[in-house]
């Protein structure tokens, strides 16, 4: 079985979940026995182990919707002679759908999150958006199979899609390489980052987007106990004005309160495995997860987690055992600030529970979220779609 796997994000450059996940899930399916033969086509300059593709000349200027299509159309062309491909995110499906119809390669499509459960773009992107809307449309009502990285993830396409078979979309959880992310020690490493390592903290990690709720909890650290640190490890907006409204909240809560420290640049993994150890508690405040991998990591640190009950995360943070759940209703933003800031502050003055919650987080991982599972049914889901299709 020949697999194109089709991805923007590709090392060096990943920036978010659907990035981690490609590149853990084409590790762990190299490593299988018999396993397929993989080609890795990416966004971006070349690398040496993927074909890297640059924006059109004659696109340089253009939507940067408009941008992706021209990358994919080159990557489509250079699809001809596998037998499936496998996209991810709307900016790659449409080279997979493209493929489908010229070469006539089966298309496999990974629902990381889905354009219309993000509005908020509409106002960022504009046409960009409308684009972007109508190339995962097309691709997810087209493909052979849809993968969902959550049960609640398979809810959400099918509640957008609605013309979609049921039958066509599979549940296959995201994963985290519990080696990588493990509980490491090393206070000297957090102090580098301008952290105090004596001091209980919370911790977010995640992008500068309206998804990701950090307005929401730059609002609820307001009401936690005054010993308590919030470091943040923000950055990568999604607009100027996103970053500088961090910004200026940031700086208003640190005119208020010390302890708060925002790391704007991108920590490697080996300063940023410390930091999630050192912390009490790791907060994921998002408005919309398809599954979350952060929640993932943190909990292989051995980090308790709370968290907004949105999407998957449910099924990734047992609420009351491996970390605490937050309800979420956008029509009252300040209730969920205080639920956040209740849970956060229930876990920082406690940090014995916070710990046995961590604990189990671990031995959650290590049974139920490796990658090697995960791509095992990857190719089961391969050969059940090439076996359909005959």
């Amino acid at each position: 079985m020949r697999v194109g796997i089709v991805t923007r994000e590709w090392p060096p450059d990943v920036y978010g979940g659907a990035g981690v996940h490609v590149e853990h899930l084409v590790a762990a399916m190299r490593g299988l026995e018999d396993g397929p033969q993989l080609e890795v086509h990416a966004f971006g300059g070349p690398r040496e182990d993927a074909a890297g593709y640059g924006v059109p000349a004659g696109l340089r200027e253009a939507n940067g919707a408009l941008q992706a299509l021209g990358v994919d159309v080159e990557i489509a062309a250079a699809l001809g002679g596998v037998d499936l491909v496998h996209s991810h995110t709307w900016y790659a499906n449409h080279a997979g759908h493209l493929a489908a119809l010229v070469h006539g390669a089966a298309h496999v499509v990974t629902a990381h999150s889905l354009e219309p459960r993000r509005p908020w773009k509409a106002d960022q992107l504009g046409g960009g958006y409308r684009l972007s809307s109508w190339v995962e449309r097309t691709a997810y009502l087209s493909a052979d199979a849809v993968i969902a990285v959550s049960r609640g993830m398979r809810a959400d396409v099918l509640d957008v899609y609605p013309d979609l078979d049921p039958a066509k979309v599979h549940v296959v959880g995201n994963g985290v390489d519990a080696q990588a992310y493990r509980p490491i020690e090393a206070p000297d490493v957090v102090r580098g980052l301008g952290v105090d390592p004596d001091r209980p903290y919370a911790l977010f990690v995640g992008r500068i987007t309206r998804q990701k709720g950090l307005m929401h909890l730059l609002a609820a650290a307001e009401q936690l106990p005054p010993e308590a640190g919030l470091v943040l490890c923000a950055g990568a907006p999604d607009t100027p004005a996103e970053r500088q409204q961090v910004a200026d909240a940031v700086a208003e809560l640190q005119t208020r309160r010390s302890g708060v420290v925002w790391i704007e640049q991108m920590v490697p993994r080996d300063q940023l495995v410390p930091l999630i150890t050192g912390a009490t508690v790791f907060v994921v405040p998002s408005v919309y997860e398809p599954l979350g991998i952060v929640n993932l990591e943190a909990a292989a640190c051995g980090t308790a987690v709370v968290a907004s009950a949105v999407g998957g995360i449910p099924e990734v943070v047992d609420d009351g055992r491996t970390g605490l759940l937050v309800p979420y209703d956008a029509d009252r933003p300040a209730e969920f600030a205080a639920g956040l800031a209740a849970r956060m502050g229930e876990l920082l003055a406690d940090p014995a529970r916070a710990a046995a919650m961590g604990a189990a987080g671990r031995e959650r991982v290590l049974a139920e979220f490796g990658w090697p599972a995960i791509a095992q049914q990857t190719v089961q889901t391969y050969a059940t779609v090439l076996a359909t299709r005959g």
